[in-house]
């Protein structure tokens, strides 16, 4: 990777090609007179076209582009398929951007609704929160910890939606939305954007002298419905997708200096990290309080979905962007010490389908 950019999270809707704009145009800017072979959109909204769109706006000819959508994980899947370009020789710069707006019809998977399901993420984050909880006897002042502490990180976030102090009393004083959830528990859709310069290694070296390298990545998708993949207790293909991808980057779980996991609620963070290996079974919860009482940044040092906000198509290049700037030593107040490899996850529908991508400075 090459350069990264991102806009501010935030209430409101905005026109989805003009959230798509301005971090492209940053990206571009960075670029210079470089080429770009490729346009790539993530979101979930029904405008079409929208990679040829932003082409145009950004007032590029690529030979190639188009628009992925996969829920949550859309952005991760555009990285991959960027990637995937790069690698095969039909792209030398491929640009990614991604944007969504509160108002998205990708917050509800229709293939549930249609069977009469869930009509809302509300009821498969409860369900996941009381299952983790009967499994490992792990309680609600536990998984709140992750809440305070992802909501307190993203008061370094010039670009989060939200930011300020938070705390385990705040966080169970909160509105309560289901038997299991509490309102600071849950994340929140918004508007925003985020884009990243994928490219080959001499192109990379040409507009940078500090790029990251993505060294591993794997997608991996167990069902469409919820609950046809397996446990309630642990995110499965989350698990399978960090296999492959620490396989093909030659790392181990350990090796991790930096991580940004989705926590579209409080209880993804711990059963992401024991998918991804950084804690083992029934200790993620453990992980994250410890992480909060020393004030470590190492697990979503921007604030976490909970924190930053969560517009779906830019959440995956929003967690990219991070890590990018963790590994160049950029991060400011949120810096991880000597970080030097780091890890994003995403996830679909309640984690039916995950993403995960190993980088290096």
């Amino acid at each position: 990777m090459a350069a990264a950019a991102q806009t501010a999270f935030a209430d409101g809707e905005r026109p989805i090609s003009e959230l798509l704009l301005e971090p492209s145009a940053d990206i571009l800017q960075h670029a210079g007179d470089t080429p770009i072979d490729c346009v790539l959109v993530s979101t979930n909204d029904t405008a079409r076209y929208l990679a040829a769109v932003l082409s145009e706006l950004c007032g590029v000819t690529p030979r190639i582009s188009g628009t992925m959508e996969s829920m949550c994980s859309s952005g991760g899947a555009a990285l991959i398929t960027a990637y995937s370009y790069v690698r095969s020789g039909l792209a030398r710069t491929v640009l990614v951007a991604g944007a969504e707006n509160p108002g998205s019809p990708g917050s509800v998977l229709d293939w549930d609704v249609s069977r009469g399901q869930f009509q809302s993420p509300i009821y498969w984050g409860s369900i996941l929160t009381k299952s983790y909880m009967r499994r490992y006897g792990v309680s609600r002042e536990d998984l709140a910890a992750v809440a305070a502490k992802n909501r307190s990180q993203a008061q370094d976030n010039p670009h989060s939606l939200h930011g300020s102090p938070c705390t385990i009393s705040d966080v169970l004083a909160s509105p309560q939305v289901t038997e299991d959830l509490n309102l600071l528990d849950c994340s929140q859709l918004c508007s925003g954007s985020a884009a990243v310069l994928v490219a080959d290694d001499a192109t990379c070296r040409r507009i940078t002298d500090t790029p990251v390298w993505i060294r591993g990545l794997s997608q991996y998708t167990a069902s469409a419905g919820f609950g046809a993949g397996g446990s309630y207790h642990q995110i499965v293909s989350a698990g399978e997708a960090a296999r492959a991808a620490y396989a093909m980057a030659g790392i181990s779980a350990g090796m991790i200096d930096v991580a940004e996991v989705h926590d579209a609620f409080s209880v993804c963070e711990p059963m992401a990290l024991e998918s991804l290996g950084m804690a083992q079974p029934g200790r993620g919860a453990g992980l994250s309080g410890e992480l909060y009482g020393t004030g470590s940044r190492r697990v979503n040092p921007r604030g976490g979905i909970l924190g930053a906000g969560h517009p779906l198509g830019a959440t995956g290049l929003a967690q990219a962007a991070e890590v990018f700037a963790q590994l160049r030593g950029e991060a400011g107040r949120r810096q991880v010490e000597n970080a030097r490899t780091g890890v994003i996850q995403g996830m679909s529908a309640a984690g039916t389908g995950s993403v995960v991508v190993v980088m290096e400075s």
